[in-house]
């Protein structure tokens, strides 16, 4: 018998509702495990601490929208059990999984007939002074941003160890070929095919018009430092993670040795959903 981790969205309604009835639908044919939140409002005995996502199971069923496939695949980086993101809503680009598709793609994935897009993560450190004070892998963007109140930051970067440029900005925006579809792709960055394994560097507003997005190999390290020492300035890991940084800081993020592995959708190609996510063609 397998065994399925789900993940819903936090106080959403439909999420609860599919997580009951793939619980009902599977019987004796799985063995299904909820998580905290999810078990608790359903009155449900088998459950799972977040931080313990995937451990022991076949696969992983995310019930909601990209951020909460974000959230779950944070916890899920040293295991790379595939996950199978189910969209209720949003845009989807991760949970490309419609709730129509669930019932075919649970029965395949439970046989084992299913393919994975393997996505790459990034290990972002804070140094301060020399030291590591803070630490996270993330799949989509680690962003570093002004606050609202403050003037344009400047941001010292370097490759390795050669000196790229100092941006005068209002941020910059390092992000994985998946999260080359979010905010930086509304900052002018492009869109890169999700498989591959690049870092995207994509300035927020930058006072020169020369700076532009650049796409960098695999096996570098992106180290930026802080030269602004008086604006309020924030770590923003995908969006969900935030870190207070300091002048002086240094923030390196580099390709992570993890991957994440998204079950893909057994109708639907990656740009199908280009076309149809982004109204490709539409005028």
């Amino acid at each position: 018998m397998g065994l399925i981790h789900v993940v819903c969205k936090r106080n959403n309604e439909d999420a609860a509702r599919i997580a009951r009835s793939v619980v009902d639908r599977l019987g004796d044919a799985a063995e299904v495990w909820l998580d905290e939140g999810s078990s608790r409002k359903l009155n449900y005995e088998k459950t799972f601490e977040i931080e313990h996502v995937g451990e022991g199971a076949d696969f992983i069923l995310v019930l909601g929208g990209d951020g909460t496939l974000l959230s779950a695949a944070r916890y899920v980086r040293e295991k790379e059990v595939p996950i199978l993101g189910v969209n209720l809503g949003g845009l989807g680009f991760l949970t490309e999984i419609s709730v129509d598709e669930l019932a075919e793609m649970l029965s395949l994935c439970l046989k084992g007939d299913y393919t994975v897009s393997r996505r790459t993560m990034l290990d972002a450190v804070v140094k301060r002074e020399g030291d590591e004070i803070f630490a996270l892998t993330v799949l989509n963007d680690a962003v570093i941003t002004k606050d609202a109140l403050a003037r344009i930051i400047d941001i010292e970067t370097y490759v390795d160890d050669q000196y790229l440029t100092t941006f005068k900005a209002d941020g910059l925006i390092l992000s994985t070929p998946t999260g080359s579809t979010g905010y930086s792709l509304a900052a002018g960055g492009p869109i890169l095919y999700p498989s591959l394994s690049h870092i995207v560097l994509t300035p927020i507003c930058p006072h020169m018009l020369t700076n532009r997005p650049i796409i960098l190999p695999e096996e570098v390290a992106v180290r930026v430092r802080l030269r602004s020492p008086e604006e309020r300035v924030i770590l923003t890991l995908d969006g969900q993670v935030g870190f207070p940084l300091e002048y002086g800081d240094e923030v390196v993020v580099r390709t992570s040795p993890f991957k994440v592995n998204l079950i893909r959708s057994a109708s639907k190609s990656y740009f199908e959903i280009l076309r149809t996510k982004l109204l490709w063609g539409e005028r």
